[in-house]
């Protein structure tokens, strides 16, 4: 039987493909529950520096969650708690993962999927994707984490019409209120979505996962500095990255980090 999770690793760069394409790759309980470990593995990995999410084939990033299993897992309150905690688990993984992530979106990205997303740092979509989350239309409720991401990159009045709606917005809509960084036609966005993890490999890591650090204090809430954030700044100048950044400049070359 087919993993429906890989993970496939080229250079720095680890590409985790959900694979139920038959279907436009809705995600299953066992999906969800896997994830934290599967990017607990990757993060550990001092060879990847760069992580791509995809759902397969060219149809759907991710459809939303597997509705045939509802019956099983969320036939209750209990079970839809369980459930949710399992949901809740694998787009806290995705969004606190220390290394940059980009969610490249061919088609539809709906529900669950939506929420994979804004779990991300970056969206790179084609010109065929749509976004929706159709828990109005469902019944059920949006989980605050993925609710307090989709408002943070998109605003509350889209925010609200997604939420009350259920309606989809198309990819160019959905690029103009900002939740989606890139738009690409759809031959292309792998290759443009991949060309620019290679940019983000050839960065100073320290760099990157410093203002990831910084960025995540603050969609949490944090208002100023503290001493770890001064932490942060000052080990930057200890370190080589630094030392070879300044190099580089002065000799009029790219960078060369480790």
């Amino acid at each position: 039987m087919r993993d429906a999770l890989t993970l496939e690793t080229r250079g720095a760069v680890a590409t985790l493909t959900l694979d139920r394409a038959e279907k436009r790759n809705p995600i299953a309980f066992d999906m969800w529950s896997r994830l934290p470990g599967l990017l607990a593995d990757v993060a550990a990995d001092d060879a990847v520096k760069v992580l791509v999410v995809r759902g397969a084939g060219d149809e759907a990033f991710l459809a939303g969650a597997d509705l045939g299993e509802f019956d099983r897992y969320r036939a209750d309150v209990a079970g839809a708690r369980a459930y949710d905690a399992a949901t809740q688990r694998a787009e806290g993984a995705l969004a606190t993962f220390p290394k940059p992530s980009i969610a490249m979106i061919h088609g539809f990205c709906i529900g669950g999927g939506a929420a994979l997303a804004l779990a991300c740092d970056l969206r790179f979509a084609d010109t065929k994707a749509r976004f929706g989350i159709p828990a109005a239309r469902l019944g059920i409720v949006f989980g605050f984490g993925a609710t307090r991401r989709l408002v943070d990159l998109a605003g509350p009045a889209v925010a609200r019409h997604l939420l009350f709606s259920g309606l989809p917005l198309d990819a160019r809509r959905a690029y103009e209120v900002g939740l989606v960084d890139r738009l690409e036609a759809p031959e292309v966005l792998e290759a443009e979505t991949l060309a620019y993890a290679e940019l983000l490999c050839s960065r100073s890591q320290r760099s990157i996962r410093a203002s990831k650090q910084l960025l995540l204090r603050i969609a949490a809430g944090q208002l100023g500095g503290d001493a770890d954030t001064l932490e942060l700044r000052d080990a930057a100048f200890d370190g080589e990255d630094y030392a070879e950044g300044v190099r580089a400049f002065l000799e009029k070359r790219p960078p060369r980090f480790a």
